[in-house]
């Protein structure tokens, strides 16, 4: 197994309080996460409205904004509700990580609100 494949992930989730879209970024990433990198995670949300000097000393001008800081290389950071699986594994450098087949066969439901 590759080095990566053992490494725990962390992911810092900057969201606008409760708000639709990042209700769904927070399900999706959550979603992500429990299919490619079961148990080799850590996810802190950042809520902006709470801690807004945080967000904007982090570079963090628009919400949800997904930001990869562990394992190197990073950060690489994403804007969005995270509903694109793969373009999202893509963009945080995870794209040849392989699903659990037992998750594979339950299928990763994305969630996708109605507007």
């Amino acid at each position: 197994m590759s080095r990566r494949a053992k490494s725990k992930f962390k992911f810092r989730l900057y969201v606008a309080g409760d708000a639709q879209n990042s209700a769904e970024a927070v399900a999706n990433l959550t979603a992500l996460c429990r299919a490619y990198l079961k148990d080799r995670h850590a996810i802190e949300v950042v809520n902006v409205f709470r801690e807004p000097k945080r967000a904007l000393a982090d570079g963090i001008l628009m919400t949800p904004t997904l930001v990869k800081l562990a394992p190197a290389p990073a950060p690489r950071k994403i804007v969005g509700t995270l509903s694109q699986t793969q373009p999202v594994l893509q963009a945080l450098g995870l794209e040849t990580l392989t699903v659990n087949r037992e998750d594979h066969l339950r299928g990763m439901r994305m969630r996708k609100f109605p507007r």
